[in-house]
């Protein structure tokens, strides 16, 4: 099943099964169904549930932020996330803090779901990967949809937690299919879940017995889809192999896998669509030098698109954007 058909269908589950649960977004209301169509029919089912609601993305998170206050479950469509920036005080400064504030006596467990990243020459204003803004921030749980993820499942664990969560969904992952890893292949790569207390689980992914393996990749969202046509293209081509570690939580990090898989492989490449420099990988840089400083082999490499405007035209943008080569070259240089 392809992953916007699988949101779709388990947006309905959900509704489906908790009374608690509402969706408020724009343009949500059938039969347009949403800017990506991830709500379409919801408002057909479940009209009483499924708001759309005026141009304001703050005015939207605060009403979300009002209903989970009083008991509900609110889910909000944020249409592109490029317009999280709307939402940054009612999400940092409000929903964020208020379990904390009110030592536990209150619950405010908003997911927020939002389209993001480029390659479809979107523009400067949408096309973004904005979510390194609200990674680290306390008591906010940002996840990232991946092939390698069902959306279901991670919109099901992040409904039973009583905090709130940004679930960022690369567009380019829509249309592409839902691959679950289950024994010890998918296809031609060996796959295993992870998942430490508390975390939503990680994707192992490798070519050929991780022993092998001579470099870790981490990425997440469409990135990591990508890196795993790369990790196969150097393996088939050049016998360069990688393990690709693919977290569908990227803040707070389980680095549990992350390091076990550095640990043999002794070389950490991260990849990710957002801009360079005070960014996730560079957190992840620091993180894996100061647990498994002794097993490196060299410096973390850090790949990430560059900081600056991303540009209408699809062939500037690919130039901005990160994209297979770059990967290849920063692979092939740490796994020598």
């Amino acid at each position: 099943m392809i992953f916007v058909k699988e949101l779709n269908e388990s947006l309905h589950t959900l509704l489906e099964t908790d009374e608690r649960v509402v969706v408020l977004g724009e343009d949500i209301h059938d039969p347009y169904g949403g800017a990506f169509k991830a709500t379409r029919g919801l408002t057909t089912s479940y009209p009483d549930r499924v708001l759309t609601t005026p141009v304001s993305e703050a005015g939207i998170v605060g009403v979300a932020a009002g209903l989970a206050l009083s008991g509900y479950r609110p889910i909000v469509e944020i249409m592109f996330g490029d317009f999280m920036t709307l939402t940054f005080d009612q999400v940092v400064n409000h929903i964020a803090k208020y379990g904390a504030m009110y030592d536990g006596k209150v619950t405010c467990p908003v997911i927020i779901r939002t389209p993001s990243g480029g390659h479809r020459g979107y523009g400067p204003t949408h096309s973004q990967s904005l979510e390194k803004h609200f990674l680290g921030v306390p008591h906010l749980t940002v996840a990232a949809a991946s092939p390698f993820h069902g959306p279901g499942e991670i919109l099901t664990a992040l409904l039973q937690r009583d905090e709130p969560a940004l679930f960022v969904e690369h567009k380019l992952l829509y249309p592409e299919h839902v691959v679950r890893p289950e024994g010890s292949r998918v296809g031609d790569a060996i796959g295993r879940e992870e998942a430490s207390d508390g975390y939503l689980p990680s994707v192992v992914l490798s070519q050929v017995p991780r022993e092998d393996c001579t470099v870790t990749v981490l990425a997440y969202g469409y990135s990591a889809l990508l890196a795993a046509r790369v990790v196969e293209q150097l393996a088939v081509e050049e016998e360069v192999f990688a393990e690709l570690v693919v977290p569908s939580q990227i803040s707070p990090m389980d680095w549990e896998p992350v390091e076990a898989s550095v640990e043999r492989t002794g070389s950490l490449v991260t990849v990710e669509e957002g801009t360079a420099d005070w960014s996730w990988g560079t957190e992840a840089a620091a993180e894996i030098g100061r647990r498994r400083f002794s097993e490196l082999r060299r410096p973390v490499r850090v790949v990430a698109s560059e900081p600056t405007v991303i540009p209408s035209s699809r062939d500037k943008e690919q130039q901005v954007l990160v994209g297979a080569d770059t990967m290849k070259e920063a692979i092939r240089e740490a796994a020598a």
